[in-house]
């Protein structure tokens, strides 16, 4: 059993002083054939608690149709993680941020467009209790009424960096009483007054997240709550990674200074991240702050573990700091995974998108362009095609509102690419009496805004239409590409006519399947899938990501196919299987 109190200092665990030693473990992003493994590491290094937030948009990616099976079997990750001896922080959102595809919401919501997210809107909370009836009555044995050890349950995430709907979280706690969720409710908020303000509700703990800095965020949460113990959820020990960025790094040194800051002040602190795991598929969030910023597929965060959960200089350091503090973490056996590097492979097998669009979706009409929520769609590719035949002209194409990225094609001809927030050169088309020209527009959703006020706008295709000049043009069939079933395909051994959309594929041998990383060192962007899983995005000529990790569980002694879709160009049909990642 594990009933977390507290009083104007101190935490208490089944009414013992204790002080809270968590590190983030995301089970979505990591193969549950590793939660062990990770979870051991964490413990090892003499952590007491696991924090985790649950993913809606996964678990009930169509309304009313849920899944908690494989990397989704948040039970089973609960029940290692007691087995391990760990407690547990619980943040079930709804909105988790976590630089994830729309901040963990499922893009499904966008179709109540009369809805409002975040708020006290009647429908938005229906469906925010439908999915935690079913999430709580899956994980219920793991709370505190019934023997459990989720000691923290966290009232949405980071609300006051967007709104202060005060009504709004009284009915996301009512609700968790409702479903029985009987563990300590808090909130986090970033640390300045109104985010703290705007997040917090007066009965509920509230704690703050931030970086650096510890003595002076504390003094500024003490203000605003200064009879309770003093926490920090969210300690920033590395970040995250754009596109078109460098990587980011924090050193092991300043990480455990902070660290040992936090504890000397008395505080609880949950490391954010330990292990980032991996952004599977099209799982990445964006960002808006300056422009529109997509998160590449690693969450690697420079944290405690590596991305394929190696230990760190930073492990030792932060394991150090625990122990000066907390005395001896168990001895537990920890080690890296083995690593393979399988050597290059070369693709003689191609598939034309634009050939093979109807073996792989069908279309939808409409006048104007549709959006992915308007097909039903939550993720990947649209292909537009309409035909450009009504009078002579010449024009400059317009995508008005582009959400996220679209590449040309004019009778077959790769004519230009636009990309949302990056300058680019406007294509032109040129229609001839008696001579109509096929225009197939390939939308790319690059993934929702996961933080901040464009949360809930960012939906994606092309928004307002398509225009040549001045004058909308109309009539359109919508190919939706969620890139699921491409059982349809037909190869060949043709190479595509350079700059189309292509499917390649490969078979590739492995004697003993472990951890390798993929290098699509002969490809420019898109997306590669090994046996029927996706592992998520590459984009070489945009950095700073250039391999993607594959778990050794993904992987089968003998055969093994490899497609690789190739949105931009082909520069070789070459990849190579690494030992090591290359991120920057």
């Amino acid at each position: 059993m594990g009933v977390l109190t507290y009083d104007d200092k101190q935490f208490y665990l089944d009414g013992k002083p204790y002080t809270i030693v968590s590190g983030s473990i995301h089970y979505f992003r990591i193969f549950p054939e590793y939660w062990r493994d990770r979870l051991t590491k964490l413990r090892a290094c003499g952590f007491n608690t696991v924090e985790t937030y649950t993913c809606w948009n996964l678990h009930e990616p169509e309304e009313g149709s849920f899944d908690f099976s494989g990397i989704l079997d948040i039970d089973r990750f609960l029940s290692i993680a007691e087995e391990l001896g760990l407690n547990i922080i619980l943040r079930p959102g709804p909105y988790i941020c976590a630089e994830f595809d729309f901040g963990g919401l499922p893009g499904w919501l966008h179709r109540y467009p009369n809805m409002r997210i975040r708020c006290n809107d009647k429908v938005f909370l229906e469906k925010v209790e439908n999915y935690y009836k079913k999430l709580f009555s899956v994980i219920s044995k793991h709370f505190p009424s019934n023997g459990g050890n989720i000691i923290m349950l966290q009232i949405e995430n980071e609300y006051g960096s967007y709104g202060n709907d005060k009504d709004y979280l009284r009915a996301i706690r009512d609700i968790y009483i409702r479903c029985g969720a009987d563990s300590l409710y808090f909130t986090s908020d970033g640390c300045w007054n109104a985010a703290l303000r705007g997040g917090t509700l007066d009965d509920c703990l509230t704690t703050a997240n931030f970086g650096s800095a510890p003595k002076d965020n504390f003094a500024v949460l003490s203000a605003i709550k200064p009879n309770q113990p003093l926490m920090c959820t969210e300690y920033w020990n590395g970040w995250f990674d754009h596109w078109y960025e460098e990587h980011h790094v924090r050193e092991a040194d300043n990480t455990a200074e902070v660290l040992d800051e936090m504890f000397s002040l008395g505080a609880s602190v949950n490391i954010y991240m330990f292990i980032g795991g991996t952004n599977f598929a099209f799982n990445n969030g964006a960002n808006t702050q300056n422009c529109y910023e997509p998160t590449v597929t690693s969450y690697d965060y420079d944290a405690i573990l590596t991305e394929a959960g190696d230990l760190t200089p930073k492990y030792f350091a932060v394991q150090e700091v625990i122990q000066r503090h907390f005395g001896k973490a168990p001895e537990l056996d920890v080690s890296d995974t083995v690593k393979a590097s399988y050597g290059s492979i070369g693709f003689s097998e191609y598939a034309d998108l634009i050939d093979n669009i109807d073996r792989i979706s069908k279309p939808v009409y409409s006048p104007a362009p549709l959006t992915m929520e308007e097909l039903g769609q939550d993720f990947g590719y649209i292909l537009y095609r309409t035909e450009l035949s009504d009078r002579i002209y010449s024009s400059p194409i317009f995508l008005d509102n582009l959400h996220d990225r679209a590449q040309i094609f004019l009778d077959g001809k790769f004519a230009g690419t636009y990309e949302r927030a990056r300058n680019y050169d406007a294509v032109s088309v040129e229609v001839q009496e008696g001579k109509p020209v096929q225009m197939d527009i390939l939308l790319e959703n690059m993934g929702r805004v996961n933080y901040g006020s464009e949360v809930a706008r960012d939906r994606k295709g092309i928004l307002d239409g398509i225009r040549l000049d001045s004058q909308y043009h109309f009539g359109y069939a919508n190919y939706p590409l969620p890139m699921k079933d491409l059982s349809g395909l037909v190869f060949t051994d043709k190479p595509v006519s350079d700059n189309r959309p292509t499917f390649v594929r490969a078979v590739f041998k492995v004697d003993r399947p472990h951890d390798t990383f993929i290098l699509p060192e002969g490809f420019t962007k898109g997306i590669i899938i090994i046996n029927g899983f996706n592992l998520g995005r590459f984009y070489n000529t945009a950095g700073p990501q250039k391999t993607l990790y594959v778990p050794a569980p993904l992987l089968r002694k003998g055969n093994n196919e490899i497609i690789i879709f190739e949105q931009d160009r082909i520069v070789r049909p070459v990849a190579a299987f690494l030992d090591h990642p290359i991120l920057a």
